[in-house]
């Protein structure tokens, strides 16, 4: 018997895969607990369709996060240190900071886990940081760093 997987199968297959099993495996594990359905032509098609409406999604989203990524290069976030005597910074600015900083300057809500920021920043002056905002865009955003 010919069966599409609705969910991942361990040993059997991934989501969406059309398999060969034996009658009673189906009839007794993958139909009863709804881990796949019984490869009928609607079956099939409704698959096809299905997975039109998800590449569809994906791209749809892919292309968001592009725009969003050049919207982010374009701007600015402006963060205050505090310096002490030869020039020399008291802390540091983190990721959180540069989040909360974003939310308030720009009004962009950006998670502190995608900021990819290799060490805090300690000194004055303009740094990139790197932006994951999908698996395949990664965008940049200027943060500026004055004396307060």
């Amino acid at each position: 018997m010919e069966v599409i997987l609705l969910e991942d199968v361990k040993a059997l297959g991934k989501k969406g895969d059309k398999v060969k099993v034996n009658d009673g495996y189906a009839r007794n594990f993958i139909l009863p607990k709804k881990l796949g359905v019984e490869a009928s032509a609607k079956n099939i098609n409704d698959l096809k369709l299905q997975k039109a409406n998800e590449e569809r999604i994906a791209k749809e989203i892919l292309e968001q996060a592009q725009a969003f990524a050049k919207e982010l290069e374009e701007k600015v976030i402006v963060l205050k240190i505090k310096l002490g005597k030869d020039g020399r910074t008291f802390g540091s600015i983190s990721t959180k900071e540069i989040s909360i900083a974003a939310k308030e300057q720009l009004g962009y809500d950006i998670d502190k886990k995608k900021l990819q920021l290799a060490e805090p920043i300690k000194n004055m002056g303009t740094f990139h940081v790197p932006v994951k905002l999908h698996q395949k865009v990664t965008g940049e955003l200027t943060v500026k760093v004055t004396e307060q």
